[in-house]
């Protein structure tokens, strides 16, 4: 659980911890991660609120009439990276972007999380998520540009000598540590050069922010050892794809209402609701889950993919998966997502898929019914058949528009490519 720091623990440890720097990070509408530097002479400015930014060339930020937007540092995110100096530290601190009045800026997809987690406080619940992120990594080229090289022959499980990445995952894990995180494992994945690392379930704020700063982490460690690590649905078409799944339990007074003891599977009514609003919207929701045109090819045939819409109990083909413990307690997963997805938008619209389900006592089919997107383009369009769910939920019709508008370019960008394999299987053909 992160520090509930306030501002003046902030001001004391960036004094006591020889801080020199501080990274005031946030997010475009895509989820890639954004920051600007400040030096420690100007934290109490930043948090009294009162740092801004030129917006016009983020993505999704362009059209603020302002051009400039705030930034409102989370106190509670205040972290020191572990991989830069010693002296003269390097830390950071997530912010939420707001206009310069000092209202939440309405392309801000941290906001727009919060939104969801407020409404699921007003009808009594706290939103809980864990989340198992794979990677690749891969060999840089003599000018340390990536690739999609690698010698290694491991498998699920194995360990070295033919898990060539363990020493670089090691020491991920002792700086993520480092960091706050707790790991509960860490492993060689199914495909080569694939891995993954688990970290605690938190409440949902604060695993979307890990889920960024874990990213971070893993790249700049896998840099260090020489190596290029992607979180791209699919960047070999002859290995596993990577999926970022979300485990989801929601609490009412601490204790986990999915959980009904009295059930023949444990589930409660709460739980086949939550699965019913997640297997009605997983369409739409996926050109948020499996945002890039690459997403779409771990979502094929052949493999253990989830790519059906049903669910079951420890099932890995259908889209949602039941899971019960050895305690008995029920967690629901969405199998999915990919680690490519923006954190913020995908645990919301999980989280209001489900609340929906609750609230319209959505009951789901066990079976499959059909499958999920073929391509971004589907998926788009999915979106947009949804629309109210998406604009009259935590997404709203600013980032709504935004986004699709941004996935169609991106799509219509894709169309015009000619790629390797069409040279290969036309150019002497025809």
């Amino acid at each position: 659980m992160r520090e509930n720091y306030s501002k003046e623990d902030v001001m004391r440890l960036v004094e006591e911890e020889d801080v020199e720097f501080i990274r005031l990070q946030f997010t475009d509408i895509l989820g890639n991660l954004k920051n600007i530097a400040i030096t420690s002479s100007q934290l109490e400015k930043a948090l009294n609120n009162r740092c801004t930014f030129d917006s016009t060339a983020i993505v999704g930020f362009e059209d603020c009439e302002e051009g400039e937007l705030l930034l409102v540092p989370d106190p509670s995110t205040l972290a020191i990276f572990p991989w830069r100096p010693q002296q003269g530290k390097v830390a950071r601190m997530i912010c939420d972007v707001c206009r310069l009045d000092g209202t939440p800026f309405a392309g801000d997809s941290r906001v727009a999380l919060k939104k969801a987690i407020a409404k699921a406080g007003e009808l009594g619940y706290t939103f809980e998520v864990g989340q198992e992120s794979e990677f690749f990594l891969f060999h840089t080229d003599d000018n340390t540009l990536p690739t999609t090289i690698t010698h290694e022959q491991a498998g699920y499980f194995d360990c070295s000598p033919l898990d060539f990445g363990e020493n670089a995952r090691r020491d991920m894990v002792l700086t993520l540590e480092d960091m706050g995180f707790e790991i509960e494992s860490s492993h060689h994945e199914a495909a080569r050069a694939q891995h993954e690392i688990k970290f605690k379930s938190d409440e949902a704020l604060a695993t979307a922010d890990n889920i960024l700063t874990f990213r971070l982490a893993v790249k700049t460690i896998a840099k260090r050892h020489g190596l290029h690590a992607t979180f791209m649905p699919k960047p070999k078409e002859d290995e596993n794809g990577s999926g970022m799944h979300i485990r989801m339990v929601l609490k009412k007074d601490g204790k986990n209402i999915f959980t009904d003891k009295n059930d023949e599977k444990g589930l409660s009514r709460e739980a086949y609701y939550f699965i019913g609003g997640l297997l009605k919207y997983v369409k739409g929701m996926s050109a948020i889950t499996n945002p890039l045109v690459n997403s779409y090819k771990r979502l094929v045939p052949g493999g253990i993919v989830p790519r059906n819409i049903g669910w079951g109990m420890r099932v890995k083909d259908r889209a949602v998966c039941v899971y019960r413990d050895l305690d008995g307690e029920i967690s629901i997963e969405l199998r999915s997502p990919d680690p490519a997805a923006n954190p913020y938008l995908t645990l919301g619209v999980c989280l209001q898929a489900g609340l929906w389900g609750i609230t319209q006592e959505i009951m789901p089919e066990r079976d499959a019914q059909g499958t999920m997107p073929e391509s971004l383009l589907e998926a788009v369009n999915w979106m947009e058949q949804e629309k109210e769910f998406f604009t009259e939920g935590i997404v709203g019709e600013y980032l709504f528009e935004k986004y699709i508008t941004r996935k169609k370019e991106e799509w219509s960008r894709y169309r015009k490519v000619v790629t390797a394999w069409e040279v290969d299987e036309y150019l002497y053909k025809y």
